[in-house]
């Protein structure tokens, strides 16, 4: 059994334990949200399953491109210090966790279901030239992490991550403390669920102690409010995607079944007979649609005529008003969903950019202290006396700028005495190429000096001399 004492590894398990699984419900409703997995739209009561189907072909995911949508600008290239110099052992343990297509992977989820998670421990098969095993990283999701922050200074206390091994049967689930790290086990699960009471867990093996000096687990939290939990980056259009929805659904029930002119007949007498198997009287209708058929009525007083087909290009107005209020709300680019946006020029897309960019970075400023955080526990793990706190983080331009613009806009920059490595790291370099093109700059330059001429003694002095006078400072006579 468990022991009960406040803050012991044990006490962390099943308070994170519950938290996790607190949690989880609203972590499937974001990720259905984000998959385009809606709720159904609702309709009047009685309905036939058979409409079921007609109710998921209504359904448009507008929520996944809002959380992709930055993703796709969110790109960092390395770690550099405060004066932009590049690490070498921070771009080496960048490529060797492969953070250039993991980091995306962490922004996607974090976008996507509110938080994302990255875990640095000891790599199992590389080691560092000291003999200390090498940083290992790796992406994790909030359906399986989860950590508690210090009130007072927001600093991580303990972390959780909780997992069910489909190989041994058995859920697994390691506490993470910033001093060591204890690992349990339970044979116990719910329907799809890990259990959190006392005497479902029991440890596996001793306490694990570790001197990263700060805990392992750091989170990636979707631009979090003061004293609020993060949310995920659709979270206030929802409703907005549920009336998107809905109207999708009466739109295609008008095309469906009012879109189309109905005929009708009055003054016929219609023949009548009875169901033998039910007893029911059925009305035979003589009047079947063909592009041949000749309707004829015996009746005296007969007419035949056609209602007017339903008006869908209301439905279509409020369709485009949702989408462009979901746009707006949510800070998106309005040509992600372009409709009568046709031929724009890159003054207008940089002005439609202009909310989405500053939403942009402010996802860079709470991801860029979250890496910087990583590099630090992977300077630690290696036995690198490093702080990476105080380094910066290097993004990509989220804008996305033409390579003539950017090249333009160097050339202008060199011209008014920009060094190139700046103009390198404005033209989206990473800190490694821009030393290569720095160094290689430098050494074109030096070789190009030591082909000129050398210049003879004196010759500099004597340029203006005229050799048949003698002397370059005497008058005539």
């Amino acid at each position: 059994m468990l022991s009960d004492e406040v803050e012991s590894p044990d006490w962390w398990l099943l308070r994170l334990g519950r938290g996790l699984r607190d949690r989880q419900p609203q972590l499937d409703f974001w990720w259905d949200m984000y998959k385009g997995n809606h709720k159904l739209p609702e309709l009047p009561r009685n309905v036939g399953e058979a409409f079921r189907e007609f109710q998921r072909k209504s359904r448009t995911n507008f929520l996944g491109p809002v959380a992709n949508a930055p993703v796709y600008r969110l790109r960092a290239l390395g770690i550099t210090d405060g004066e932009g110099n590049p690490d070498d052992d921070a771009a080496r343990w960048w490529q060797l966790n492969r953070l250039d297509s993991r980091q995306k992977q962490v922004y996607r989820v974090a976008l996507s279901q509110s938080v994302g998670y990255m875990i640095v421990g000891p790599h199992p098969t590389r080691t560092e030239d000291n003999d200390r095993p090498s940083p290992l990283i790796t992406a994790e999701t909030p359906s399986e992490c989860i950590v508690e922050h210090d009130p007072a200074t927001g600093e991580r206390r303990a972390g959780l991550k909780a997992w069910y091994d489909d190989v041994a049967r058995v859920g697994r689930a390691v506490v993470y403390l910033p001093d060591r790290l204890v690992r349990y086990v339970t044979k116990q699960r719910g329907p799809g669920r890990l259990p959190w009471g006392r005497q479902a867990w029991e440890r596996d093996g001793d306490e694990q102690p570790h001197d990263l000096g700060a805990l392992p687990m750091v989170d990636f939290p979707c631009r979090p409010d003061l004293g609020e939990d993060p949310e995920p980056e659709f979270a206030g259009v929802i409703d907005i995607q549920d009336r998107l929805n809905l109207g999708v659904l009466n739109r295609m029930t008008a095309g469906r079944y009012a879109a189309f002119r109905q005929k009708y007949v009055t003054g016929h007498k219609f023949r009548k007979r009875t169901d033998q198997m039910t007893g029911l009287e059925i009305v035979e209708q003589p009047f079947v649609p063909s592009p041949s058929a000749v309707w004829a009525s015996e009746g005296e007083n007969v007419k035949f005529g056609q209602l007017d087909a339903t008006d869908l290009s209301g439905f279509l107005k409020e369709h485009e008003a949702d989408i462009r209020n979901l746009l707006l709300i949510s800070s998106t680019p309005a040509y992600l969903f372009a409709t009568d946006l046709i031929n724009i020029s890159a003054d207008t897309v940089q002005a439609l950019d202009v909310m989405h960019l500053a939403k942009v970075g402010e996802h860079m400023s709470h991801f860029g202290e979250a890496l910087e955080d990583v590099m630090t526990l992977c300077a630690r793990q290696a036995g690198v006396d490093r702080d990476f706190t105080e380094a910066e983080v290097r993004w990509a331009d989220p804008r996305q700028l033409n390579p003539a613009v950017l090249a333009d806009a160097a050339t202008k920059k060199k011209s008014i005495g920009y060094p190139l490595a700046v103009l390198a790291e404005d033209m989206g370099e990473s800190p490694q190429r821009v030393r290569r093109i720095a160094a290689g700059a430098a050494a074109d330059a030096l070789l190009g000096a030591s082909l000129l001429p050398t210049q003879q003694p004196g010759a500099a002095a004597g340029a203006g001399t005229d050799p048949a006078a003698g002397t370059g400072t005497g008058s005539a006579a």
